[in-house]
């Protein structure tokens, strides 16, 4: 060590020669606390090594410091180091070193560099912490995250331990001392550029070979040797395939063929069903409209039920297409998967691949049945199904329903009040009225089955075109009931047949017990209905007194021609009573 004069005379030093022994200490005045300083090893014992900074005295930095993630301490006396200087002199007067610090700070200075250039870093993952690991970039410590360590999700971590590799920096902060590193960002980048590369050399219509590498609901993932392609779910067969396990096994080599490529996102379509025929080609001629072929039901919907006819050709048989008789039920009642049935072509759309199917043309229409077996004016006997406002639904043979309207339950009686003396399960007979088959109604009548032949007689000058006298029997908001005099046929003038005039429309001038004229408009003999109008009784009248006295071009008014036509009636009827 160097003495000084003051030291040889043996006298105490005073505070400014205190100042100057410490500027000589420190050479030229470069050393500071909180630097990175350069030092000569000068000694190792044991698991320290002495390391001269050119201080006073010496510092010691444990040899761990000098060694690394994966790799030993490497460090012999005379090797010039970087040390950081954490204190000048400590309690033991040596200087407070350290390796790792110097390390740390030099990295820092590096990494800030690399993340504002977005260059990748050297790192080693040395240990695994809560949702990730660390990684050492060359004494600065980062943190992995776990979703940042692959591009899919890997169990375990130790074959990339200890071993040096590339890394992005996601994020620095040194006042914190936190850095983000991302390994899973380098292997995207690199991908990308191999992905391109392959691209590159595939075309779209090339048949290539693969292997089966993962399967999802909607279709296989296939490797193309290095790239993977989609073979989606409907491109496997022609056939309807529910879930690509049905057809394919991971690790499974296949030949498909190429679809499209997207050169931008370098995501590639693939086809396996592409490289047989297609069973569409001349689908018209296979299967005619009308025609009736046997398959196999594949699939069940709300809406109907999927028949497969052929490997790769299905209809599909619409829910209004399987049952005459079973409507608003659901098709899993009527057919179950696997069941073979036999259908009728109703519709080919090639262009759409599409095949409407009909179920229920196998089978006879039941309404024809029926009015083979009944015709109009047979008697039938049925179960009372329901009951609505209007009638009784009845039901009959061969699952079909007839209709007994409220006005055909009772030839004197308001439908109304017979109807309250049926309730359903009871078993009725009826006469068959009228069967439509295009629009599948039967209806019944239980009063035709009474004794009506009175009824008929009286009626016997009700037709259409007539002149009827009616009572009216009831005023109501829409128009009045009223009953044929000499009949017990009834009838309802709804409010607008009630006059021809808009301002005479109203039933409140009517009253019950009054008699009226009015015209026939329709009469059905074997159901005893009756339709009648006063506006159609007022409107002929009209015609015939403008075509007997007077015509639109007289000059006449319609009051000046119907009071003559008035007059001239009542002159023929005094004429009348005096030849009497």
């Amino acid at each position: 060590m160097v003495q000084t004069a003051a030291e040889t005379a043996g006298t105490a030093p005073s505070r400014e020669d205190f100042a100057k022994l410490i500027d000589e200490s420190f050479g030229d005045g470069h050393l500071q606390e909180g630097a990175v300083v350069k030092g000569t090893v000068v000694g190792i014992e044991k698991d320290v090594a002495v390391i001269d900074v050119g201080l006073k005295t010496e510092g010691r930095v444990a040899l761990r410091e000098f060694a690394g993630p994966g790799r030993n301490a490497e460090i012999k006396v005379g090797d010039t180091v970087e040390v950081y200087l954490e204190r000048i002199e400590n309690a033991l007067g040596e200087a407070v070193l350290s390796r790792d610090k110097a390390r740390r700070e030099e990295s820092w200075g590096k990494l800030e560099k690399a993340f504002q250039s977005n260059e990748k870093v050297q790192g080693i993952i040395f240990n695994q912490v809560k949702g990730g690991f660390t990684v050492d970039l060359d004494g600065a410590v980062a943190f992995l995250p776990r979703s940042q360590v692959d591009i899919r999700p890997i169990r375990d971590v130790s074959p990339l331990m200890n071993n040096p590799q590339p890394f992005q920096i996601l994020k620095m902060d040194r006042r914190r001392g936190n850095i983000v590193v991302s390994r899973r960002t380098v292997l995207e980048e690199t991908r990308a550029e191999q992905r391109q590369e392959l691209v590159q050399n595939l075309e779209e219509g090339q048949v290539i070979d693969g292997v089966v590498k993962n399967i999802t609901d909607y279709g296989a993932f296939v490797d193309l040797g290095g790239i993977d392609g989609l073979l989606h779910v409907t491109d496997i067969a022609w056939r309807r395939v529910n879930h690509p396990s049905e057809v394919l096994n991971i690790g499974q080599q296949v030949k498909v063929k190429i679809i499209k490529i997207n050169h931008e996102t370098h995501r590639i379509s693939l086809g396996m069903k592409q490289l047989l025929d297609d069973p569409w080609q001349g689908i018209e001629a296979k299967y005619p409209v009308a025609a009736r072929f046997k398959g196999r039901v594949t699939n069940i919907t709300d809406y109907g039920a999927f028949v497969e006819l052929e490997p790769g050709i299905e209809g599909l048989i619409h829910v209004s297409e399987m049952s005459w008789t079973k409507k608003n039920v659901h098709p899993g009642k009527i057919v179950s998967t696997s069941q073979e049935v036999e259908v009728q072509v109703l519709e080919v759309d090639p262009v759409k691949r599409r095949i409407s199917l009909g179920l229920k043309q196998t089978m006879r229409n039941p309404w024809e049945v029926f009015v083979e077996k009944h015709p109009p004016g047979s008697e039938v006997e049925g179960e009372v199904k329901n009951k609505t406002e209007f009638g009784l639904f009845l039901g009959l043979d061969g699952d079909v329903d007839g209709m007994v309207h409220l006005s055909d339950l009772d030839w004197k009686r308001p439908g109304e009040q017979v109807i309250e003396e049926y309730k359903k399960g009871d078993k009725v007979k009826a006469q068959v009225l009228d069967v439509d088959v295009d629009k599948e109604r039967i209806s019944l009548g239980i009063k035709q089955l009474a004794d009506g032949g009175t009824v008929a007689a009286e009626a016997g000058d009700v037709k259409k075109g007539a002149v009827v006298t009616c009572e009216v029997t009831e005023v109501k908001e829409g128009g009045i009931d009223v009953k044929i005099v000499g009949t017990d046929l009834n009838s309802f003038i709804k409010r607008s047949e009630l006059a021809r005039d808009r301002s005479e429309q109203r039933p409140d001038r009517f009253a019950v017990g009054q008699k009226v004229d009015a015209r026939v408009v329709q009469y059905d003999r074997r159901s005893h209905k009756v339709t009648v109008s006063i506006k159609a009784l007022e409107v002929a009248e009209e015609k015939e007194a403008i075509a007997q006295y007077g015509s639109s071009d007289s000059g006449a008014t319609l009051g000046d021609i119907l009071g003559t036509a008035l007059r001239r009636k009542g002159e023929e009827g005094d004429k009348g009573e005096g030849k009497e």
